[in-house]
């Protein structure tokens, strides 16, 4: 079957990824694949000397797997700091864009960023912090955002990135679990034109934070705000820290830069340790190697600091030299031409947005997309979920002018970014993977850790590498670890993932959900996406959720909770409708034995949809663990109300 993209001589010449191949002797794809994971150290080692990372110390071997493989160590005795790297670049070009929802655009050049950088990294010295303390960031993607994040790294301290829509609970939490020493906030910002007080939801949230000693204000929306005796603006920062040059601190690549917090199913969210020379260095080959991002190329990706493609933007994207895009705003406001009107101000080359966010553009048709010059697109990018076809059709030929590649990306914030990718040297299917990420050994596996093709299995990595989480914050490095009973206990020496994935039979691969979401009906097993798939076939259906109910016969029934498109209205007909299309698609055996219809689905600010929290307040339980990522409650109830009595 024909590919729905093939690289045209363009891409093939121009991509980092195959003259990197071929310099080391490989002709194919699928060579270097066999290379990065037969060969670790020699990939290794060629990698970071593509990517130019800057040594102090040069490290003597590249990985050591001395205290078993899931406390692998990496760069053994090399001394390096992700920033010196970051900020090698010719100061005269453009590192920063930010455009702010209101409007405003700001611009820093790698020169500029390397000096207010040094200002803020010695103003926060000169407020005690030291190399090691943890330093929080709640700030909206502002060019003050950049700077903090690479000014704590720069000292050796400790980064914690901090969502930035969390309430008041939900920072003190992270706050108090990482004995955060200085919160650094802004005044507010903006969401659809109102505005979202950010300063006294980050003090509520230091109050119940005693190791919090200083909170720093970033003016953003220069409103009148409480002030405490703790607090101190950013601009008296950088002018108590005025210095010529920046002092980056002597760090090992096994010291800690960041701990982020994934949100857990149950109980508190864990804490993600990463090291200088994992996180970055993994976000900047996946960028290279997957995106074929290069100097001087613009990227844009739709985030937050406080999900992982936030710091994955910032650490990869400079540290190859590209300016990176930063809009803090939301994808359609003030209305649907928002982030292509932004591609063509900037003349991104890179673009980077998920799935759901695609499928709420989708409902205001072609023409903002057609709108706008979308000439400089080069890569279009997507992460967060697994895609349906009509989306991703949409995305690929009204966006990317069936020209541009969308390369699926899959992964998680313990991994620190792809486990699967596309290429550009590569052929793509809709919502497919190429296959694993270069210098991943990622399989798909059954319950006895055998590979499976052509079915669903288990998403699982065979060896280690360099981005792979140090442990959880807090977590001793015992066998009772909570970091080896989540990855390393179900298989003895692989780390299983707890994402269900396919290979087809021509190769390309396929996330279908969260296993924790499994639909198990009648014997067979099935993922929630494939299910939400042939639901969003139907021409009614914009939006799909699909879970598991327990049924007295069958052990589980499928349910859908459907969001439908304009101009449709909801009843049972309807909803007979849309079962009879997935029972078209999958097979009568999958029919759902539900479709129930909502206004919106509960979802992550970074467009995840959440079906354990589906599942739980459709069986009424009280408690639906973690809440803290979920962006409308609302959805919550409106679920609640459909709720089995």
């Amino acid at each position: 079957m024909r590919s729905a993209w093939e690289p045209t001589d363009r891409y093939l010449e121009r991509s980092r990824l195959r003259r990197f191949a071929e310099r080391n002797g490989h002709r194919d794809y699928a060579s270097l694949l066999r290379w990065s994971t037969d060969d670790l150290e020699g990939f290794w080692r060629a990698t970071e000397r593509e990517l130019a990372i800057q040594w102090r110390v040069p490290y003597s071997q590249a990985v050591d797997q001395s205290r078993g493989m899931p406390w692998t160590t990496w760069w053994t005795g090399g001394r390096m700091n992700y920033v010196a790297t970051a900020l090698r670049h010719d100061p005269g070009r453009v590192a920063v864009i930010a455009e702010a929802e209101e409007g405003a655009v700001r611009t820093l050049t790698y020169g500029q960023l390397a000096t207010q950088t040094a200002h803020i990294a010695a103003g926060l010295r000169k407020l005690g912090v030291e190399r090691g303390d943890r330093v929080a960031v709640f700030l909206p993607l502002t060019v003050e955002c950049v700077v903090a994040v690479l000014a704590i790294g720069a000292i050796g301290a400790i980064f914690i990135p901090v969502f930035s829509g969390y309430g008041a609970e939900a920072i003190a939490g992270r706050l108090r679990d990482a004995d955060a020493k200085v919160l650094i906030c802004a005044d507010g910002f903006y969401r659809r034109g109102q505005v979202v007080a950010m300063k006294e939801t980050a003090d509520a949230a230091a109050d119940a934070a005693p190791s919090v000693k200083d909170v720093v204000v970033v003016r953003r929306l220069h409103r009148e705000v409480p002030w405490k005796a703790r607090d101190s603006w950013w601009e008296q920062i950088a002018s108590d820290g005025e210095t010529s040059s920046l002092d980056i601190a002597d760090t090992s690549a096994e010291d800690p830069f960041m701990v982020i917090y994934t949100s857990g199913t149950t109980g508190k969210p864990k804490g993600a340790l990463h090291v200088h020379g994992g996180f970055p260095v993994k976000a900047a080959q996946d960028l290279a190697h997957c995106f074929d991002l290069q100097e001087r190329d613009v990227i844009l990706w739709s985030t937050d600091i406080g999900w992982m493609m936030g710091p994955w933007l910032i650490t990869g994207g400079l540290m190859l030299g590209a300016t990176i895009v930063l809009y803090d705003g939301t994808p359609d406001f003030p209305d649907a031409s928002r982030m292509w009107s932004i591609v063509e101000r900037h003349q991104v080359t890179h673009l980077g947005i998920s799935p759901t966010a695609i499928r709420g553009l989708m409902r205001s048709g072609e023409g903002p997309v057609r709108s706008t010059d979308r000439s400089s697109l080069f890569v279009l990018g997507s992460t967060g979920e697994p895609w349906n076809p009509d989306p991703w059709w949409w995305y690929f030929r009204n966006v990317g002018e069936s020209r541009c590649p969308v390369i699926n990306y899959s992964g998680g914030t313990e991994v620190s970014g792809g486990i699967v990718g596309c290429t550009t040297w590569t052929p793509i299917q809709p919502g497919s993977f190429a296959g694993p990420c270069p210098g991943m050994a990622a399989d798909v596996v059954d319950e006895q850790g055998r590979p499976v093709r052509g079915a669903v299995g288990e998403l699982v990595i065979r060896k280690p590498w360099p981005g792979m989480t140090r442990g959880f914050w807090r977590d001793p490095h015992t066998s009772e670890s909570r970091y080896l009973q989540t990855y390393w206990s179900r298989i003895e020496n692989v780390w299983v993932h707890g994402d269900w994935a396919r290979i087809d039979e021509e190769g390309f691969w396929y996330i279908e959900g969260r296993s924790d979401d499994t639909l198990k009906v009648a014997g067979k097993r099935v993922g929630p996406a494939e299910v939400e798939s042939a639901a969003v076939a139907h021409p009614a259906v914009s939006e799909a959720a699909a879970i598991g109910v327990p049924h007295e016969i069958k052990g589980e029934v499928i349910v859908v909770f459907a969001v439908l498109r304009p101009g449709h209205e909801a009843g049972p007909e309807l909803a007979r409708s849309v079962q009879d299309k997935v029972a078209e698609v999958l097979g009568k055996p999958l029919r759902p034995d539900g479709v129930c219809f909502v206004t919106q689905l509960p979802k992550t600010r970074n467009a995840k949809i959440l079906r354990r929290v589906i599942r739980g307040a459709y069986l009424g339980k009280a408690d639906l663990g973690d809440l803290s990522s979920l962006e409308n409650p609302a959805a919550v109830d409106e679920v609640r109300a459909l709720a089995i009595s």
